[in-house]
């Protein structure tokens, strides 16, 4: 089968090639092999690459969390899938099991759910890391509700673009900062209520005025460094501030305690990397619940672009570049 191999640390064109390997076999009788037929490109994807990977001796990898495709073959002793079912999953692609970068893959029936109906095959893979990310960051860990206001960090983004159609679903009112008017009207589109144009207005007395003044109940940090400090001042008292990024050293947390925040951190590759079955469990239940919110049609996804399965090192260049609405999606042409 075709994979895109990771063989080094480096820049994507250097280190990532495609390659023919052999088709993963099940060893376990709880485990499907699903034939992908997409798999979604993350940011995460790209500073495994150039930073390293999660697993030492794991080279050569395969990259990719994200994936759908159709089940093929089932162990004994699998109860929830038989072949021809369409699946979706986040799995591998952190330098211990394999990832999605590939035609093939094999994991455990536990670690996989139907992919919603009205979604094609590349829109699937788009969401599942994004959709777990947002959704515990607002949910999990900030408590958000239908009360509240939420101010969401790059809304037009792989997280902020979920995270905006996830808060309204439960009657959350939004504002989100985006670069330029394309991004503003996008956003406006999947249900923010106020839009912060950061290159133009201080994102800071922006939320106080549109709060009246108090601070955001909730703010969703996708940006990190000097955005997650200045978001202490965007708060209200008590309010929650959760990141998906390590805030770094010499951050004055002194706002955040005179204000009492709540200063909370979304990792959502934490149960893959620690093995926690029942954190995994909950993510499964994570993306049946947005199953049920798509096929309602209350929760879309947002593609950039789908790129072929060879392409996958310009998709890298491309998250690395920044500034992409939306998600890339590698297809493999099936």
């Amino acid at each position: 089968m075709r994979a895109i191999l990771m063989t080094a640390t480096g820049p994507a064109r250097e280190v990532l090639r495609e390659t023919e390997v052999p088709v993963p076999e099940i060893t376990r009788p709880t485990q499907i092999r699903v034939q992908l037929r997409a798999a979604g490109v993350n940011p995460v994807d790209t500073k495994l690459r150039s930073r390293g990977l999660f697993y030492p001796d794991a080279l050569p990898a395969i990259l990719g969390c994200d994936g759908a495709g159709v089940v093929t073959d089932c162990g004994s002793a699998v109860t929830r899938f038989r072949s021809g079912d369409e699946v979706w999953f986040c799995h591998g692609g952190l330098g211990g099991n394999p990832g999605n970068y590939a035609d093939y893959t094999v994991l455990e029936e536990n670690e996989a759910e139907r992919k919603p109906v009205s979604l094609t095959f590349a829109e699937a893979a788009a969401l599942p890391l994004v959709l777990i990310t947002a959704w515990e960051a607002l949910f999990d860990r900030a408590r958000l509700s239908g009360e509240q206001r939420v101010l969401i960090h790059g809304g037009a983004g792989g997280v902020g673009h979920v995270a905006i159609q996830l808060a309204r679903s439960v009657g959350a009112t939004v504002a989100t900062t985006v670069s330029d008017e394309a991004r503003a009207k996008l956003v406006r589109s999947l249900g923010a209520e106020h839009v912060i144009d950061y290159t133009r207005e201080d994102f800071v007395a922006a939320t106080r005025d549109w709060s009246g003044g108090a601070g955001t109940d909730v703010i969703l940090d996708t940006v990190g460094g000097q955005v997650f400090r200045d978001s202490m001042g965007a708060a209200r008292v008590y309010g929650q501030l959760v990141t998906l990024l390590d805030p770094g050293t010499g951050v004055n947390w002194k706002e955040a305690r005179d204000r009492n925040l709540s200063v909370s951190f979304t990792l959502m590759l934490t149960p893959m990397l620690q093995d926690l079955p029942k954190a995994r469990a909950h993510q499964l239940e994570i993306l049946r619940q947005c199953a049920i919110l798509i096929d309602s049609g209350k929760l879309r996804p947002v593609i950039a672009e789908v790129l072929p399965l060879a392409e996958a090192a310009s998709a890298h260049e491309r998250i690395e570049a920044g500034h992409l609405a939306g998600k890339l999606v590698l297809s493999t042409g099936d």
